[in-house]
C-alpha cells in the first residue's frame, strides 16, 4: 500500500483507493426507510417482523460469536443486514461481510441488498466471487478505467462497507499463501462476518473453518453470526475444538419453528422412474427434486407428455433457467398445472410455492430446504402440504458415497422424530449423527491433515503453502461454456471479438454461461462444438457453444458422446 502511494506521488496521478462511500450509519437510515415499507398483512410476515425485530434488539450485545436460527422464508436476509449495521455501529465495527455458499445467491443476495439501500446501493455493495465482473459502466475511456480500476482495488482489498462475497473466496484467503488472496485479511478484523447456510461448510474442512470463525471471534474483534434454517451442531464441548458462548438472535427457535411450520415430511420407501412419473401425473402441481442432472433428465420424459411439465437443470445457462422458473411462478399463481422435475440447484434460494414436493433421499438440510419450495407462504392448510422423501430404486441413479452417509444419517433421524423432522432438535440430532459417522480425523482434512499438521508445526515455521494447498474447498475445477441462447447473447458474442476491454461484455455474458467438468468440456473441444472466441484477443477465456444444434429447449446442453456422458456422471 506505501509502495503504491509512494508512485502514485512520484507520478503525480490520483489515487485509485480514493473512492466515496456512504457511511454505515448513512446506510442503516437508508434500509430503515424500505423495511419501512413492509407491512404484517399475514400471519408469515408478522412473524417475520418480529424476527427482524429481536434481531436488532440484541445488536448491543458484545462483539463475538451469534446464530440466527430462522426457518426458511423467515426473512434471515434482511434481519442479518440489520443486525449487523445496528452491531456495527453500536461497537465501531468497519464493515458487514456476507459469505454465502453459492455463487447464484451472492448475485442474489447482492442484488436484494442494493434494492434495499437504493441509489446507495451501488457504491456500498462490492460483490466479489470468481465469476463476477465489472458492471457495464456508461462512462468513456480514462473515466472508464479509473472506475474499474477503483473496483478491482476494491475487490483485492475488501474496502467496501457491505461485502457479499462466496465461502471459497472467504475461506481460501484466510488459509492462503498467496499475497494476492491476503490483502482483504486486515479488513475482515474489525468486521461483521454473516455465515449464511452455516450448514454447507465441507464436512472435510469443518474443524479448521471452525477453528477459523473462533479466532477471529476471540482475538481479532469481528462478530461471526451463523446464519440458517439448519444450524450445524459447532458448539463446545460435544464438537471437539467447538465454538463457546454461542448467542442467538431469533425469537426461541424451536417455538418459532412450530408457528412457521407450514409442511409435512415423510418417507415413502423406495421409487422407480415409472412410479415417480406416475405420482407426478397424479398431481397437477408439484415439484420433483432429484441429485442427478441425468436422473432429472430421465423423469422428465417419463411425463413430458403431461401439461405443464417443466424441467430445470444446471446444463441450461442461468437466462434459460430465468425463463423456465418465470413460466413456472406463472403457472402456480394461476392456478394451472406446473409439473417441474428439477436438480438441487432449485434448493438455492429460488422462490416457488408448491402443495406437494417430493424429495430423492439427501441430507436432512437439503431435505429442509426442498420443503422452503412447498407452502412457502403460508397460504394452504399444512395437511394439503407434503413433502415425499423416497429412495431410487433404479440402480443407475445411486448416490456417491458421501450422499449415501448424509441420506443414511437423515433417514434416522426421519425415523426418530417422525413428527417433526424439521425441528432443531432433529437437525442437531441429525448434525450430531453425521458428525460421529464421519469421525473427527475426517473432519479435519482426512489423510490430508490442516489442524493436526498445525499442532506439529513450530510458529516460525508454519507450512503457508501446504495449509493453502490442502484447504481447498472445492475439488474439481468446472469450466464456463457461452451459450448464445438469445440476441442479447449473439451480439455481446459479436461485440467480444472486436472490444479492446472485455469487463462489460463478460459482466452481460454471465446469465449465458454453463459450467462443464473438464472432461466433458474437452470431449465438445475436440469435436469442434466448442471454440475460443477471438483467441488473438483473450487466448481461451471466453469458450463459446458453436451451434444451438447441441442446446434443447428441455434440456439444456445435450450431447450424446460417451466422454461427455462420463463428464456429467460426475455431477451431482
Amino acid at each position: 500500500m506505501d509502495t503504491e502511494a509512494f508512485y502514485d506521488r512520484v507520478e503525480n496521478r490520483p489515487s485509485a483507493r480514493e473512492v466515496e462511500v456512504p457511511s454505515l450509519d448513512v446506510l442503516r437510515d437508508r434500509l430503515d426507510t424500505h423495511l419501512a415499507c413492509f407491512s404484517a398483512d399475514s400471519e408469515v410476515n408478522r412473524i417475520r417482523g418480529d424476527i427482524l425485530a429481536c434481531a436488532r434488539r440484541q445488536a448491543d450485545l458484545a462483539p463475538g460469536l451469534f446464530s440466527l436460527t430462522v426457518p426458511t422464508g423467515g426473512g434471515k436476509t434482511l434481519a442479518s443486514l440489520a443486525f449487523a449495521l445496528d452491531h456495527a455501529i453500536r461497537h465501531g465495527l468497519r464493515r458487514v461481510i456476507f459469505v454465502i455458499p453459492f455463487t447464484s445467491i451472492v448475485e442474489q443476495n447482492a442484488a436484494v441488498f442494493r434494492r434495499a439501500l437504493g441509489e446507495l446501493g451501488e457504491a456500498a455493495v462490492l460483490e466479489h466471487h470468481s465469476a463476477f465482473m465489472a458492471p457495464s459502466l456508461s462512462r468513456d475511456g480514462a473515466e472508464r478505467y479509473q472506475s474499474q480500476e477503483k473496483l478491482k482495488l476494491a475487490m483485492e482489498n475488501w474496502d467496501a462497507p457491505i461485502v457479499v462475497t462466496t465461502a471459497v473466496q472467504f475461506f481460501e484467503s484466510l488459509f492462503a499463501a498467496r499475497p494476492s488472496q491476503c490483502r482483504k485479511l486486515h479488513n475482515i478484523a474489525g468486521s461483521v462476518v454473516i455465515l449464511d447456510e452455516a450448514q454447507t461448510l465441507p464436512l472435510k474442512l469443518l474443524r479448521p473453518a471452525v477453528a477459523a470463525l473462533d479466532e477471529l471471534a476471540r482475538n481479532y474483534r469481528s462478530s461471526m453470526v451463523l446464519c440458517t434454517a439448519t444450524q450445524p451442531a459447532l458448539q463446545a464441548p460435544e464438537f471437539e475444538g467447538g465454538l463457546e458462548q454461542v448467542r442467538e438472535l431469533a425469537p426461541e427457535p424451536p417455538v418459532l419453528f412450530r408457528k412457521l411450520e407450514r409442511v409435512r415430511v415423510r418417507h415413502v420407501g423406495a421409487l422407480d422412474d415409472e412410479a415417480l412419473a406416475q405420482r407426478m401425473r397424479a398431481h397437477a402441481q408439484v415439484l420433483c427434486i432429484v441429485n442427478n442432472r441425468r436422473h432429472a433428465r430421465a423423469v422428465f420424459q417419463a411425463m413430458a407428455d403431461q401439461s405443464g411439465a417443466r424441467h430445470l437443470t444446471t446444463l441450461m445457462c442461468a437466462r434459460h433457467r430465468s425463463e423456465v422458473l418465470a413460466g413456472a411462478r406463472d403457472d402456480l399463481k394461476q392456478g394451472r398445472p406446473c409439473r417441474l422435475v428439477s436438480t438441487s440447484l432449485i434448493e438455492a434460494g429460488v422462490d416457488v410455492d408448491f402443495p406437494l414436493v417430493l424429495r430423492a433421499e439427501a441430507g436432512l438440510d437439503s431435505i429442509a430446504q426442498a420443503a422452503g419450495r412447498c407452502n412457502r407462504e403460508g397460504r394452504r392448510d399444512i395437511a394439503d402440504s407434503e413433502v415425499l422423501v423416497f429412495s431410487t430404486a433404479n440402480p443407475d441413479w445411486a448416490p456417491p458415497p458421501e450422499l449415501k452417509q448424509f441420506a443414511q444419517a437423515a433417514a434416522m433421524v426421519l425415523r426418530s422424530y417422525a413428527d417433526d423432522p424439521l425441528s432443531p432438535l432433529a437437525i442437531e440430532a441429525y448434525f450430531r449423527e453425521l458428525y460421529w459417522q464421519k469421525g473427527d480425523a475426517a473432519l479435519d482434512g482426512g489423510d490430508r491433515p490442516i489442524l493436526r499438521l498445525l499442532q506439529r508445526s513450530r510458529p516460525d515455521t508454519l507450512p503457508m503453502e501446504t495449509l493453502a494447498e490442502r484447504f481447498r474447498m472445492i475439488e474439481s475445477v468446472q469450466m464456463p461454456v457461452i451459450v448464445p441462447f438469445d440476441r442479447t447473447a449473439r451480439e455481446a458474442l459479436q461485440a467480444l471479438r472486436f472490444a479492446d476491454r472485455s469487463g462489460a461484455l463478460a459482466r452481460a455474458l454471465q446469465p449465458y454461461l454453463v459450467q462443464l467438468p473438464r472432461q466433458g468440456l474437452d470431449a465438445l473441444s475436440k469435436s469442434g462444438a466448442i471454440q475460443p472466441v477471438a483467441p488473438e484477443r483473450w487466448g481461451e477465456q471466453f469458450m463459446a457453444l458453436m451451434t444451438m444444434d447441441l442446446y434443447d429447449d428441455r434440456f439444456g446442453l445435450s450431447w450424446d458422446d460417451p466422454a461427455f456422458l462420463k463428464g456429467e456422471s460426475l455431477m451431482w
